[in-house]
């Protein structure tokens, strides 16, 4: 079916009108007419081709919310009208021991991302959520609390689940010490995650700007991790910290942080490698490790929680039209704390 949609057809050309065909509902499909999606830093990367594996036009987005409006004859957790979402994901082998487990983000077969994959079913590259409809198999689309802003709600498909994640997997909670370095689209929802989860929170930032801020979202403390005598006055105390830069910085001041067995777990990514002293993690045994969203079983998990806790992001929402200078804002970091597409504005 013909959608419209906004594309980058360049890695220097801006994003404009465009026109995609999604494909006829198949039985297990659900239909989704796109109310909001997210803006991650993830879709300059790709429009601009800045990892070099950009397939063009590329129509960006993978924090999608939208309104069901059609269900195939075997869909069981959807009827037209309800809210629903979509991430990352649109499909996986979902029969290695990754998928099996529920980690379909670690396809032994390679995922298919929501833009820029491979698309199984209807052949070419996958088309994402900067357009007016999708059509995602049952299995890889999720349920949205209804008493969530639907618009700030959006990111959480993204920014949402890859701070949430680590969070789950390292034990975040009453009686632990949590530490967030940066508070950007995907520091300020670590910050609010790790107080939901009744951690003693503590941010880490450049900017005495946001001191404030980090306090208005949950942090029981903000450091200014210029301040030497701050960062030394934390050493050893922390049992996680979850690094959100993506720009380059020293992982060794935040490893002397950690407490026996602590983690360092970084989700941002710099562009350039970063340099590492074998003696940050002998003494004492300390973890450095990584983390990626998250699979489908968890991430609706981490909408259920949100709803529980009543956990979104902040947002600024945004015309389609304005995607372009919304990006050049993103890299000037002049956005509080994420952009969200409000959709009407490309269906209109």
């Amino acid at each position: 079916m013909p959608t419209k949609a906004f594309a980058a057809q360049s890695e220097s050309s801006p994003l404009g009108p465009f026109s995609i065909q999604r494909r006829e509902p198949r039985p297990v499909d659900v239909e989704i007419d796109i109310l909001f999606c997210g803006v991650c830093h993830s879709d300059i990367h790709f429009a601009r081709n800045e990892w070099g594996m950009t397939n063009y036009p590329i129509v960006p987005g993978h924090e999608i919310l939208g309104r069901v409006t059609g269900v195939g004859s075997e869909v069981t957790k959807f009827k037209p009208g309800d809210l629903a979402a979509v991430g990352c994901l649109v499909d996986s082998c979902r029969t290695c021991s990754s998928c099996k487990q529920g980690l379909e983000q670690f396809c032994l077969n390679v995922p298919v991302f929501t833009y820029n994959g491979e698309d199984k079913i209807s052949g070419g590259m996958t088309w994402g959520g900067y357009s007016e409809k999708i059509v995602v198999d049952e299995a890889f689309t999720l349920k949205v609390p209804t008493n969530l802003d639907p618009a700030a709600a959006a990111p959480l498909l993204c920014a949402g689940i890859t701070t949430y994640s680590p969070m789950r997997k390292w034990g975040a909670g009453p009686g632990k010490k949590i530490g967030v370095v940066g508070l950007g689209g995907l520091g300020h929802m670590g910050v609010k995650f790790a107080h939901a989860f009744g951690a003693h929170t503590v941010l880490f930032t450049t900017s005495e700007s946001k001191v404030a801020d980090g306090k208005r979202l949950g942090a029981d403390e903000v450091v200014i991790s210029k301040n030497v005598p701050a960062m030394e006055a934390q050493a050893g105390s922390f049992d996680m910290i979850l690094d959100t830069v993506s720009a380059d910085h020293d992982l060794n001041a935040y490893l002397a942080l950690l407490k026996l067995d602590g983690t360092l777990v970084t989700v941002g990514a710099p562009p350039a490698p970063q340099g590492v002293s074998i003696f940050s993690l002998l003494m004492p045994r300390r973890h450095l490790s990584g983390s990626l969203i998250g699979g489908l079983p968890e991430t609706q998990e981490m909408l259920d929680f949100c709803g529980q806790h009543n956990v979104v992001c902040d947002i600024e929402l945004i015309r389609m039209q304005q995607i372009n200078e919304a990006y050049e804002r993103m890299l000037r970091s002049d956005v509080r704390y994420r952009f969200v597409i409000d959709m009407a504005s490309l269906k209109g």
